[in-house]
């Protein structure tokens, strides 16, 4: 078995972090006493952590377990738990933890920095350290010491604040324990099993579907490879058959070669005559169009007409010559005529441009003159000479003119600052506005927060005010007084009526009679038995219950044979009745529940509503006290409205007219400057008086808005003061609505209901008596059913016994013996017995009725105490819930009046937002209207410079023409244009003169053609017509030769033969080349097909998957039977587990509880549902022959006991490998007898286990007389003590048990 040897502590909780406490576990009993506070726990809680890894409870992740940094004046702490333990192999395993505590600057931070291992190598004998992480740490020490996490955590190491969870609730108590069983991990396991178990069955009909579907694919393979074959045979016959029909082809196609080059032949010499012919036919045609254009025909020879042709060429070549020489010079005199024509336009484009530069610089002056007079005009300089002006007198006006727009500029100026200041005046207010309106919105949030922690805290009242009614709605505290005093009566009758019985000497008596008859029957049955061995007793029937049975018959008592089923008739009536009155009465409740919740209802929103009026009341006052001082009441409200509005009236009237004015003087502003006029009188204004206008107009505008800064701040308090006021005008008319309409209403209706509810529940209780006298009827029959199935049962059998003593009878008279002493010595014998039987009856009835009367009075005992605890539970939880009510109210009222204030807020951040807009837009518009007029000015200013600048251009382009001397230039162009025109006037005479010399020679050289053409036609004549004889003599050579070879209608029509005796034997061939083509294509697109990843390796693949679906379906079963075989082999190890983890727990309670009001208590587990493995539990406890459940029901002390007993019971079963226990405080809550007896029961614990060497106890207590009880010699030498130090860190001292 697994033990702890060693522990060493230091930084943790109050241990010292800089000395190291080490602790020896001994065996049996390592026992540790210590006061409250001295750091006995932090021993258990530094085992459990070393072991599972877990922190223990509320030490807020670590922070509060390590020594605080904050008492040793460090910012770190470092802590270390090393334990040495012993696995059940004997090996031994040292486990190191680590951890640090450091104090940042806002919080601390804690961190385990080491997990670590150390164990000796067996081989060499050398320590062996490997670090782990903590999670594997956490797994590999539970593994090691042998038993699982859930033990360790649950039953061997169990912190203080967690001893008692086999109490506690049952999800909880579910958890561990199925944790302690490991129960989870087969459950996910038969859960995994299962889900599997289905996907195979689905998988397996996939496989089904694909082996289908591989079958149909085998079949479709076998037909491609059967059509293949069939077509390859038909193909080979169509091959042999085509050889034939080449060889037939090969003899049709060789006649065919041999007349069709035969046709060639004549056919060629048919195109050469053709050909020949149209030649011929041309030429003839031209040789006559030459005769006919001859003008005459020659007689000369061709050598004389050659010889002519030649001296005609020489003359030609003459005057071409001199045709040439005139057209150059024709040439030279175009070109210069050309240049001048340029030169001409040049000098035109140059005057042209000169023209206009001279016309703009007149229209250049006229438009400075006019623009001069129009800004005179414009800025109300004086009149100006008539135009035009000279250039001297132009510049001194525009210098007059820039002067008078420097004034403007600085006017502009002033003017700009004047509208930046009204605008931030504008901007002001809007401020002062945004302001208040984040008030209200800043109020109404914190109002809403208010709220919402108020709203909170009603839920949860209200959730604690349901519970103690739920508590309360089946408390009756009378009902309980009058079962105290019933219970006190019965105790006292009771205990007074078991001490007049005197059983014990009754009992003495009875057993000595009983002996002696059973002494007398021995006797009796000797000589009976001689007499006859058949003779037998008869029973009797039943006869105590004649009476109940006449009264459910009325009266009547039917026959032994029908009293069955008279009794079954009347119970089915009854029954049926009983029902038809139980609806009745369930329905009669719930009228009466349905009334009683209305009137509840009414009469919560009576109060509520009354709440209402008080808090719109105390509202209104309250707002009318902070507004004003003078009225606080809420009849005094309609009155400070009015005043209110009147104010509001008075003062806005003030600020439209002071506005009105401000209005006023921007207009008079515009005018005066747009027509230099007064905008009153309309009389013109100078330069200066205009000025000094506007200057007026501006200090005025100023004055105004100052003024009207003060107007709007008690305008604005003024609406702000009304606006309060009138949001309150809802929840005043709301009040006065409550007053006179909702209360009034709620009360009639409220006396309504409370009339229909009396009428009901009298009813309910004619229905109730009713039901109690025909359910009393139905428990008297239910009753009986037991004695009469027995009775009907009895008298069947006495029939039976009847007949056999009919028999017996008959025998006896036949064997002669005399039947009258048999039946004296049945008679007294069956007396006898009789005797004996009602002593035995009467001494069990003795026993029964002195037990049950011991235990009726230990029963009243225990409903006598709870009672009284119920009565002290029910009193502390009344004073609890009428705080709660008490509480709710006062948080009712509060949000009542907080969500009136929200409403206030909310309906008065409207108008405050209005006015924020109004006062932005107002500001928005006053900045966009003054910047548009500034803009405006802006833009005439802009207009007067662009002006300004235009006329500095105009006078720059005037200097510069004069500058650049153009009028000159103008002159000296016109002057050569003249001169040009005049030249090219020649050269156009010249060339006149040129072309009618060159016309003549022209004519002169087409006069000599016309004769070399008539030379040359009558060459050509003659060429033709030798050329038309000789194609005549080859046309007729040519017909000669093909009368020699044959007529070609002859050849043609052998070749027509020929060729359709061609054509059939092609068909016949094509034919079977389309056949074999078909059969070749359906072989190779069956042989494609089969080449198709469907069909490869069909047979094999359907094979495979038949094989594979057979191993599925064989896997599936026998996934099937080893989930059916584990889930009964994990029914068995519960239900094996758990009887005897109960049979230990009902040992150890009986051997250490000392009341008298539980006789045991076991572990009850059921399943949750049907055909599942998950369970079920809670602690049940036997009192008498009743099992009540003992979550509840049970004192502090009881509850701990049980706890530890529970422990103990599954350290016996559970802990095979690992024999450690450790108990911390077990007498928390225990009183001395039961202190007592569970250290006997930890003694007789230890004495059991002292043959076995590896079992460790280990007990904390700050119980000085347990301790002496359980800290024996033959246990443990040694125990220790933990104490304090002067410095308050924990000291670990050992000390001998004598001590």
């Amino acid at each position: 078995m697994s033990t702890v040897d060693k522990m060493l502590i230091k930084g943790i909780r109050s241990f010292d972090p800089e000395n190291r406490r080490v602790i020896t576990f001994f065996r049996p009993l390592t026992l540790i006493v210590g006061a409250n506070g001295a750091g006995k726990t932090t021993i258990i809680e530094c085992l459990k952590l070393s072991c599972t890894g877990d922190l223990p409870p509320n030490t807020r992740s670590g922070h509060s377990f390590i020594h605080d940094p904050k008492v040793s004046g460090e910012t770190e702490t470092k802590a270390q738990i090393k334990l040495r333990f012993r696995t059940p192999v004997g090996k031994d395993v040292v486990c190191i933890r680590s951890f640090q505590l450091t104090q940042r600057a806002s919080k601390m931070e804690f961190k385990a920095i080491d997990c670590t291992l150390q164990t000796i190598d067996p081989i060499t004998g050398e320590k062996v350290s490997l670090s782990y992480r903590c999670a594997d740490m956490d797994r590999e020490i539970p593994a090691l010491m042998g038993v699982s996490k859930a033990i360790l955590e649950n039953v061997i190491f169990v912190h203080q604040d967690e001893s008692t969870w086999p109490l506690q609730e049952p999800a909880t108590l579910k958890k561990k324990f199925d944790d302690i069983f490991s129960a989870t991990r087969y459950t996910k396991a038969l859960e995994v099993i299962k889900k599997l178990h289905k996907e195979q069955a689905l998988e397996i009909k996939t496989h089904k579907l694909k082996l289908e579907n591989l079958q149909t694919l085998k079949d479709a393979a076998y037909e491609l490879r059967k059509s293949i074959a069939q077509d390859q045979e038909n193909a080979e016959a169509m091959k042999i058959q085509m050889h034939g029909l080449d060889k037939e082809l090969q003899e049709v196609d060789a006649k065919i070669h041999h007349t069709e080059t035969t046709l060639k032949d004549l056919r060629k010499l048919q195109e050469q005559i053709i050909r020949k012919t149209a030649e011929r036919s041309t030429l003839f045609k031209e040789q006559q169009k030459q005769y006919e254009a001859l003008s005459e025909e020659n007689e000369d020879t061709d050598e004389e007409l050659r010889e002519w042709k030649t001296k005609f060429d020489q003359r030609i070549a003459r005057l071409d010559i001199m045709i040439e020489k005139l057209k150059r010079e024709n040439v030279d005199i175009e070109t210069r005529i050309a240049f001048l024509k340029e030169s001409i336009e040049s000098y035109i484009c140059d005057v042209s441009k000169l023209q206009v530069e001279a016309e703009s610089q007149m229209s250049l002056k006229n438009e400075r003159d006019s623009k001069i007079q129009e800004l005179f005009a414009k800025l109300n300089l004086g009149q100006l000479l008539v135009a035009p002006f000279s250039n001297e007198a132009s510049s001194s006006l525009l210098s007059r003119i820039k002067r008078r727009l420097m004034d403007l500029e600085r006017d502009l100026q002033d003017k700009k600052e004047a509208i930046e200041v009204e605008i931030q005046a504008a901007w002001d207010s809007f401020v002062g506005a945004d302001h208040r309106c984040s008030n209200i919105v800043a109020q109404n949030r914190a109002t809403a927060q208010m709220k919402g922690d108020v709203v909170e805290r009603i839920k949860r009242l209200e959730d604690e005010r349901d519970l103690y009614e739920h508590q309360f709605s089946n408390i009756d505290l009378s009902r309980m007084d009058e079962r105290g005093r019933s219970m006190e009566a019965e105790l006292e009758r009771k205990s007074n009526q078991l001490a007049s019985k005197q059983f014990n000497s009754t009992i003495n008596q009875m057993r000595t009679e009983i002996y002696s008859i059973g002494e007398k029957i021995k006797s009796l049955n000797r000589e009976k038995d001689n007499l006859s061995a058949d003779s037998e007793d008869r029973g009797k029937l039943l006869d105590d219950h004649k009476d109940k049975i006449r009264g459910v018959l009325k009266g009547r008592l039917p026959s032994d044979k029908d009293l069955k089923k008279e009794i079954i008739q009347a119970l089915r009536a009854t029954t049926m009745e009983f029902d038809d009155i139980s609806s009745k009465s369930r329905e009669a409740e719930k009228e009466v529940s349905a009334l009683q919740i209305k009137i509840q209802e009414v009469n919560d929103n009576l109060s509520k509503y009354r709440k209402d009026m008080d808090a719109r009341r105390q509202y209104i006052e309250s707002k009318l006290q902070s507004l004003d001082q003078r009225s606080h009441v809420i009849e005094s409200y309609q009155k400070v409205l009015d005043t209110a509005k009147e104010k509001r009236d008075v003062e806005k009237s003030k600020y439209n007219i002071a506005d009105g004015m401000r209005q006023m003087f921007d207009p008079f502003e515009r005018v005066a400057r747009a027509h230099h006029i007064c905008p009153c009188c309309e009389r013109p204004f100078t330069a200066e008086e205009e000025d000094e206008f506007v200057k007026k107009q501006r200090v005025k505008a100023a004055t105004t808005a100052d003024h009207m800064k003060v107007l709007a701040v008690e305008t604005s308090t003024a609406d702000s003061l009304f606006q309060q006021l009138d949001k309150l005008r809802m929840v005043y008319e709301e009040y006065v609505k409550i007053g006179k309409d909702t209360i009034p209403a709620a009360e009639k209706n409220l006396a309504e209901l409370d009339e229909e509810l009396e009428k009901k529940s009298q009813a309910l209780d004619d229905i109730l008596g009713v039901l109690a006298q025909v359910k009393g009827d139905k428990d008297a029959i239910e009753s009986l059913i037991q004695p009469v199935e027995t009775a009907d049962r009895l008298y069947l059998e006495t029939l039976l016994l009847q007949r056999e003593i009919d028999d017996l009878s008959y025998k006896l008279d036949i064997t002669g013996q005399s039947i009258r002493s048999m039946e004296e010595i049945q008679s007294e014998l069956s007396l006898l017995e009789n005797r004996r039987e009602r002593l035995q009856q009467d001494l069990g009835t003795l026993i029964d009725e002195e037990r049950h009367m011991k235990d009726d009075i230990s029963s009243i005992m225990v409903r006598h105490t709870v009672l009284k605890e119920e009565k002290v539970k029910v009193a502390g939880a009344l004073d609890a819930a009428k705080k709660v009510e008490e509480e709710l109210q006062s948080l009712l009222s509060k949000k009542g009046q907080f969500e009136l204030e929200e409403k206030h807020l909310g309906e008065a951040l409207g108008p405050a937002s209005r006015e924020k807009e109004r006062l932005r837009r107002d500001h928005n518009d006053l900045k966009d209207r003054l910047t548009h007029e500034h803009e405006k000015q802006v833009k005439i200013q802009r207009s007067y410079q662009q002006d300004i600048d235009e006329l500095d251009k105009v006078n720059s382009k005037i200097k510069e023409y004069y500058d650049l001397r153009k009028d000159e230039k103008l002159k000296e162009l016109q002057e050569k244009r003249s001169q040009s025109q005049f030249e090219l006037q020649s050269c156009e005479s010249r060339k006149q003169e040129l072309l009618a010399e060159l016309s003549k020679n022209e004519d002169l050289k087409r006069n000599q053609d016309q004769l070399r053409r008539s030379i040359d036609d009558n060459l050509n004549y003659r060429k033709t017509k030798a050329e038309v004889d000789a194609l005549t003599r080859e046309i007729e050579s040519l017909e000669e030769e093909i009368m020699k070879i044959g007529g070609v209608s002859t050849f043609q029509n052998d070749m027509a033969r020929f060729s359709q005796e061609r054509e059939r034997v092609l068909s016949e061939v094509n034919r079977c080349h389309g056949t074999l083509s078909v059969y070749e294509s359906n072989i190779s697109k069956h042989k494609i097909d089969l080449k198709q990843t469907q069909y490869k390796d069909i047979d094999k693949r359907y094979f495979d998957q038949l094989l594979h679906l057979k191993t599925m379906e064989m896997a599936n079963k026998d996934l099937d039977r080893y989930h059916n075989a584990l889930d009964k082999a994990l029914m068995r190890f519960h239900t094996m587990k758990m009887e005897e983890i109960n049979k230990i727990i009902k040992e150890l309670w009986q051997q250490t509880y000392r009341g008298q009001d539980i006789d045991y208590i076991y572990i009850h587990s059921d399943t949750e549902a049907i055909g599942t493995t998950s369970y079920s539990y809670k602690v049940l406890m036997q009192t008498g022959f009743a099992e009540l459940e003992m979550r509840g029901r049970c004192s502090a002390g009881q509850k701990v006991l049980a706890s530890l007993i529970i422990r103990l019971a599954l350290a016996e079963t559970f802990c095979l490998n690992c024999g450690i226990l450790a108990l911390d405080e077990p007498t928390t809550n225990l009183d001395a007898p039961n202190t007592e007896s569970l250290a006997a029961a930890i003694l007789r614990i230890m004495e059991d286990r002292k043959g076995q060497e590896n079992f460790q106890l280990i007990i904390i207590t700050h119980d000085e007389r347990f301790a002496q009880l359980i800290g024996q010699r033959q246990h443990a030498e040694k125990y220790y003590r933990v104490y304090k130090d002067e410095l308050q860190h924990s000291i670990i001292e050992v000390q001998e048990i004598f001590d």
